[in-house]
Order: C-alpha cells, then structure tokens, then sequence
C-alpha cells in the first residue's frame, strides 16, 4: 500500500517508517499538516497515518475537514491522547482505527493490514497459473511461491487491485516514488519486466501510452 505518515516526531517518524517498508509498504512521511494536503492532492494514497498534535495544526480538525470534502482514505490516528474523550472525538471526526502512543511496531503493522483487508472486495485474485493474495501479500506461480521486492509487489499489488482494467502509469509510478526510485521514463517498464519474467510474460498486458493491466483474471477479484 501507499501510505500517509503524518507524524512531527522525527525519530517517531523514521523508525515507523522503516517497519512499514520492510512491510513492502511504500511510506511518505511529512511532518505538518500543509505538507499532508499538498501530498493527498498529487498523490493517491491508500491509508493515512496522522498524528493529532502538529505544528500547524489539530490532526482531529483537518481531518474533519477533509472528510467533508470527500476524503474516502482510511485514516489510523496514532496519537499520545489516551482519554476515552480524545478517541471517541476522533472516532467521530471520520478516522477509521486508532493506536495510543507508545505502541508497538508489529501491531501497527497487524492494524496497517486490517485496514487494507478492508478496502479488498476479495483478497486473492487468480491469473492463469498466478495466484496473488493480497491480504497475505503473497503471490505463487503453479502453486510454488514467488519472491518479490518490494517494488515489484507495490507494481503488482496496484495491478491486482483492479485486476483486467487499465491501470494508468501515473498510479503506478506512485507506487514507485516513496521507495526513492528515480521515476524516469523507463523505470516502471523495467519492474513490469521483472514480473513478467518472474510470473509468466502474458500475466501484465500493455495499453501504449496509457498502462498495464493485469490479463487473464479468473474469478473474483477487488472491486
């Protein structure tokens, strides 16, 4: 997933930050709240990670303010406010989950994935002899299991969520930015070439001058 991290604390910042990627999450961390509008109205994200306290503002308020302007992101709120009172205003306010500070690094990551089951119609999408579960963030070719980087799981992940539809190459050259690849003209070819080799060359179908699509889907997938 590509994710949100609000958070002004630095350390806080870096060290949650390194455990979602390890995660093969693609994380982009900022540290006010006119950095975070600046982020969601280039970028399409697919959770938010928001602190309370900022510099330039209450967490609780801005999000407030972007759910009434139509904000559907799920938004986990990581805060130091532990009163029942704080949580149920955030609760309120649209957010989805919430963690109190100090937490532990394995449980954001266990409420990371909940929160992305929950935006799966069907979290295993099947393509020919490639299996792709995406709750597990795992994929097998012929029933064996294939190994991934994390940049080519953030390719095919945004391919699978919308399997045998175009993906445009902006959405998934996103995908691609919070890793700090350098997004040049022919990077994304040279990932979508990796899992062609890895997963079979008919398994990612290209649309010139438009994006991919992942072919051949049978069943159910994501919606």
């Amino acid at each position: 997933m590509r994710i949100l991290l609000v958070e002004d604390d630095p350390d806080l910042s870096d060290v949650a930050a390194t455990h979602l990627r390890r995660q093969s999450h693609a994380v982009d961390p900022v540290a006010r709240l006119g950095e975070a509008s600046a982020a969601l109205a280039s970028v399409q994200y697919d959770l938010i990670l928001l602190d309370l306290g900022l510099p330039d503002g209450d967490g609780v308020d801005w999000l407030q303010g972007r759910r009434s302007a139509g904000l559907a992101v799920p938004v986990l709120i990581l805060t130091a406010r532990d009163q029942v009172s704080q949580r149920i205003r955030g609760l309120d306010a649209g957010a989805d989950d919430y963690l109190t500070k100090p937490y532990d690094l394995f449980e954001l990551g266990a409420r990371v994935r909940a929160l992305g089951r929950r935006q799966i119609a069907s979290s295993s999408v099947q393509s020919g002899a490639v299996s792709i579960d995406l709750a597990a963030r795992r994929v097998a070719l012929d029933g064996a299991e294939v190994r991934l980087t994390s940049r080519e799981w953030a390719v095919l992940e945004a391919l699978a969520l919308r399997p045998g539809h175009l993906v445009p190459r902006s959405r998934l050259e996103d995908a691609l930015y919070a890793f700090g690849a350098e997004v040049e003209s022919n990077v994304l070819e040279v990932y979508v070439s990796q899992l062609r080799r890895k997963l079979g060359r008919d398994l990612i179908e290209t649309v010139r001058g438009l994006g991919y699509r992942l072919g051949g889907t049978d069943g159910a997938g994501p919606a």
